[in-house]
């Protein structure tokens, strides 16, 4: 034991250590071998292949392998030996055990250039009669001997080994094993004897290895692209096509359509919630996605909460949620969203399940109302309900996520730390760009966008357009009696503005620009004290809204805009008395509310919150003198604005409003849905239409009563049980923008400009529905212009206003969705033209509607595809293209696809350009390639997809050290050290806040008023009161198991699923 190097090769004992292997012993000995006999109980692949360059002078080898047979073939095997010769059922059997066996082996190897070539050359020696093979079924072989003759003539007989180890890598060299080489040659003839005896009794295996290695394993040369395509799509959607559609049809409720492309979304969701605990159901508006989500909660267990706006719990609403719920036999409680403060948390106990209605209202993790949803949700599975997931910052998407995800222990694969992935993405977008250079903000734009599709929200959302479900499901809605209506292109009025009126106009836009400051709404500017950044900041942004506010009140209007200035007017007057009486009143705390509202998009309750919003009391000597003569030079911006205001007399637009309405046919004949965005544009409207129309004019809004709400259902919702006619026309604000139904009707006239399309988008929706009885739909838009007979003019003119209001506007305020371009004519253009929200180009369920295709028509290639073995390989000529490789590889549930090409440089590519790239004609023939390049290109790829999964696991580590998180946990880490003895309640306390900032489980608000509460505390040097402060501080809930915490992260083996070589030669 104690010999190394050439000493170790003539010893009779050998153990594997060091060079003493029995692999090196093979090489040695083999090469003076003619006749190659081996008797094992298991014979490997990876033996093989790591010795077929040392077998290439042998001439014959003859191997038998001992079997573990299952108890049923054993029974056949021992009754045929018992009454007859062995049976064809009985060898069958054992020889199929075998090749199950044998396809394990060779699936499990390395797929590398050596590992194929060693396979390969063991089929050729098998082929050309170098190599026989058989098993021996008669009893388990314990026995590991190799047998090695040497030609006739030559000094000795030749060598037995015998010992421990299996023909396997393992064995010949990785174990720690114990072997002994024999050289006499009566051991060698003895064991001769002993194999020549087993081989008779033996059963031959040699044509099982080849068609087993040659069909059913990765080393496979006869599969053709095509076939490769299919297993690409077999794999990828393995798990939708094993989901049986029937089971969802059986929990109907009776009379309900019985749509394919809801039932399919309904397996999405459920797969997606088995995997991650949650999941957005985001298909575009008119697609039922309440009907969707009602389904899914079906086919869950506990009762569900659905949390929604008051319009859609009215029972009176047949579309509403306990409506819809009570139809689907799901047990429900319903929750309004402005009570979430009032939640019984006892009641919660049951609830499973929580459906959260127009979800990116929930957008901002730094409010209460966020915080007190998290609570609720906590520790249950979430189903979020929104069209419009990702209005402006990838952190929009984060905040939703989190309701039922940790930020830094996420269950998406490969991507742990959401938070550290959400601030790269919001990292990479450079919005000073947005000024300066456009068109490369939008390159950024869409880049975040297509990497958070592909990482993030593939995993969670179900997303499906129009156009989709009309391509991929048309034959299921024709069958239904289902269609879409067509969208008629919008049509542009112009209202024209007279000299005096247009001078006016211009005036007012040149002074809210730059002759007025907005002091009274951002007083804190002032401030002489200490003022931190962000709170300077959210003053700043206030002034933007106002501004903001003040623009499109003008552009609704004239009588919005003229009552809004009277209402600053009044503000202003107030503000500077107050001054003048020594004192400024302002809120921090209103502050907050306020911006609730600016993300609800709520400008009346903004307005009101404002002017009551005096709850701080600051001495004016604490404020620079300046304030003062702003607030006057302010002041007499506004009546300025007023005094030039009450000369005009006429309102331009209501008149084109009034003439269109008897001259346009659809508009005179045609129920009508007319949105505004302002309260005071929307009573002006009724009181002003309901001359010419007495009677037939309805006006809803947020302060409307139960009353109104039955008329408005009951007049313009096609699904109601009760069916008036009484209104023709309906004004409303965005309160009725989502979550109702107005199919009635088939108009939607826009009064003022929908500044964000996707809101556009959203009014549409209440009319464009799938089960609409009109063939077309219609949309009006108001733009303001100068009076003149060329239409080109006043489309020129329109756009120079638009021009104005977005300069004023600023560029910031989310004008038009992410991808958007913000020019007067873009903006012009795109709300007059019938460009479809749908229109997202190729979508992954044409490939899933080819594979399920596959799947009903031809379930024999079908089985086929699904029994074609991982690591799957063919190529197709490209000519002109150069040599590459695609490759799927995955790791558990993270998949991922890369190409390859001879720059030996990889690009990651994401589903749809991979299955582009595969996707073949059924007689697509297989094209040669070069061996060695193939695996040099997958490895290159493989070496991609292990650096990615290594970077992404590190993410996990993340945390900056200046967060209020960061900050918090080294609060509680300090407490935990400070305390020698806690109650094991407080004790349990801790240690769970701690793990829980550690995988970033908590909401923004929570983390910040807790540390701060705890900072506070310790500055005193009080622990105690430090550890009771953030006990008060974090609601209990949220401290109870995580929905993550059950669902088990599928860590798995990387392997390469398949990958094709392109042949551009």
């Amino acid at each position: 034991m104690g010999a190394t190097g050439k000493d170790n090769l003539d010893l009779t004992f050998f153990t594997n250590e060091g060079d003493d292997s029995l692999l090196e012993r093979f090489r040695r000995v083999l090469k003076h071998t003619r006749y190659f006999d081996v008797l094992v109980g298991y014979f490997r692949a990876s033996g093989f292949y790591n010795l077929y360059r040392s077998l290439e002078d042998v001439e014959k080898i003859r191997v038998i392998v001992g079997l573990k047979l299952d108890e049923h073939t054993w029974d056949i095997y021992r009754h045929a030996r018992e009454g007859a010769p062995l049976e064809f059922r009985s060898s069958h059997k054992i020889r199929e055990q075998y090749r199950n066996e044998l396809r394990d082996d060779v699936q499990a190897t390395d797929d590398n250039l050596e590992t194929d070539t060693g396979i390969r050359k063991f089929i050729d020696y098998i082929k050309s009669g170098k190599l026989e093979m058989r098993v021996y079924p008669d009893q388990p072989i314990h026995a590991k001997v190799y047998i090695m003759r040497k030609p006739e003539g030559s000094e000795d007989f030749g060598r037995v080994i015998t010992g421990s180890s299996n023909f396997s890598f393992s064995g010949l060299s990785e174990n720690l094993e114990f072997n002994v080489e024999l050289k006499q040659g009566y051991d060698v003839r003895f064991a001769l004897d002993k194999f020549e005896q087993l081989w008779a009794q033996s059963i031959d295996i040699t044509e099982d290895f080849v068609s087993t290695v040659d069909q059913e394993t990765w080393v496979n040369d006869s599969i053709t692209p095509y076939e490769l395509y299919l297993k690409f799509l077999y794999e990828y959607f393995k798990l939708d096509l094993s989901y049986d559609l029937d089971l969802i049809k059986d929990r109907l409720p009776e009379g309900f359509l019985d749509l394919e492309y809801q039932k399919q979304a309904v397996v999405n969701a459920l797969r997606i919630i088995d995997e991650h605990g949650g999941v957005f159901i985001s298909d575009v508006v008119g697609l039922g996605k309440t009907y969707i989500s009602a389904m899914v909660a079906g086919q869950l267990d506990g009762h569900t909460l659905v949390i929604s706006s008051p319009v859609l719990l009215d029972e009176n609403n047949p579309g509403s949620w306990p409506n819809v719920m009570r139809d689907f036999n799901v047990p429900t409680q319903c929750l309004s969203v402005g009570k979430l403060d009032s939640i019984d948390h006892n009641r919660l106990k049951r609830i499973k399940n929580v459906i959260i209605d127009e979800a990116h209202a929930f957008r901002n993790q730094t409010n209460k109302t966020y915080e007190q949803l998290a609570s609720i949700c906590h520790g249950k599975r979430v189903i979020l309900v929104t069209a419009t997931p990702y209005n402006n910052r990838p952190e929009d998407l984060l905040s939703q996520i989190r309701i039922f995800q940790k930020g830094k222990q996420s269950t998406i694969p490969g991507l742990p730390n959401l938070e550290k992935f959400f601030s790269e993405m919001e990292g990479k977008i450079d919005r000073e760009l947005r000024e300066t250079d456009y068109p490369a903000f939008l390159e950024q734009l869409r880049e975040v966008s297509s990497e958070i599709r592909n990482r993030v929200l593939k995993y969670l959302m179900v997303r499906r357009t129009r156009t989709e479900i009309e391509r991929y499901y048309g034959e299921d809605l024709k069958k239904q009696g289902l269609r879409f209506p067509f969208p008629y292109p919008p049509t542009a009025l112009f209202y024209k503005l007279n000299a005096t009126e247009n001078r006016i106009f211009n005036h007012t836009i040149e002074l809210l620009q730059r002759g007025f400051n907005y002091t009274r709404y951002a007083p804190m500017l002032y401030y002489k004290g200490k003022m931190s950044e962000l709170e300077r900041q959210s003053q700043r942004n206030l002034i933007k809204f106002m501004k903001q506010l003040l623009v499109k009140r003008l552009e609704s209007s004239f009588f919005a805009f003229r009552a809004t200035i009277e209402r600053f007017i009044r503000s202003y007057e107030i503000f500077l008395q107050l001054y003048d009486d020594g004192y400024i009143y302002f809120s921090k705390k209103h502050l907050n509310k306020i911006f609730d509202y600016v993300e609800a998009g709520n400008e009346e309750a903004i307005e009101k919150m404002i002017e009551e919003g005096l709850a701080e009391k600051f001495p004016a000597s604490q404020f620079k003198p300046s304030i003062r003569t702003d607030l006057e030079n302010d002041l007499n911006t506004l009546r300025t604005i007023r005094e030039e205001w009450q000369g005009i007399k006429r309102d331009p637009k209501l008149l084109e409003f009034i003439a269109q309405l008897k001259e346009d046919k659809i508009l005179n004949e045609s129920k009508l849905i007319v949105f505004t965005e302002s309260e005071e544009t929307a009573c002006y409207l009724r009181d002003s239409l309901e001359i010419h129309y007495p009677g037939r004019v309805l006006m809803f809004s947020g302060k409307s009563d139960e009353s109104l709400r039955k008329e408005v259902i009951y007049n313009f919702d096609a699904k109601s049980s009760i069916q008036h006619n009484a209104y023709r026309i309906l004004i409303t604000t965005e309160v009725l923008a989502e979550g109702v139904n107005l199919h009635r009707s088939n108009v939607v006239v826009n009064y003022d400009i929908p500044w964000n399309p996707t809101r556009m988008m959203q009014r549409v929706g209440r009319i464009n529905r799938v089960d609409s009885k009109f063939d077309t739909i219609y949309t009006y838009n108001f733009f303001p212009s100068e009076e003149g007979n060329d239409a080109i003019r006043l489309r020129e003119i329109a756009m120079m206003k638009i021009t104005s209001f977005i300069t004023l506007l600023g560029a910031d305020s989310q004008l038009l969705t992410e991808h958007e371009e913000i020019e007067q004519h873009e903006l012009f253009n795109k709300l007059n033209s019938y460009q479809s929200e749908e229109d997202e180009g190729e979508s992954p369920l044409s490939y899933l509607n080819e594979i399920r295709r596959v799947m009903e028509n031809d379930p024999e290639l079908f089985k086929k595809i699904s029994q074609l073995p991982v690591k799957a390989k063919s190529a197709i000529s490209a000519k002109g293209k150069k040599d590459a490789v695609v490759s799927y590889i995955k790791k558990g549930n993270l998949e991922k696809f890369f190409i390859c090409d001879v720059s030996l440089e990889t690009k990651e590519l994401d589903f749809l350009e991979s299955a582009s790239t595969l996707k073949c004609e059924p007689g697509t023939k297989r094209a040669n390639y070069d061996l060695e390049s193939l695996y040099k290109f997958i490895g290159v790829n493989m070496s991609a997809f292990r650096n990615g999964v290594t970077s992404q696991q590190d993410e996990i580590q993340h945390q900056g050290s200046k967060t209020a998180s960061a900050k918090l946990l080294q609060q509680v880490k300090f407490l935990l050290k400070q305390f020698t003895a806690l109650p094991p309640v407080d004790e349990k306390f801790l240690e769970t806040l701690r793990l829980r900032l550690e995988q970033g489980a908590l909401p923004k608000q929570t983390v910040t008023t807790a540390q701060k509460a705890g900072e506070a505390a310790l500055q005193n040097n009080d622990a105690k009161s430090a550890l009771r402060a953030l006990k008060q501080s974090i609601p209990p809930a949220l401290l109870t198991g995580h929905i993550s915490d059950s669902i088990k992260v599928e860590e798995g083996v990387e392997e390469v699923i398949l990958s094709l070589y392109i042949n551009g030669k």
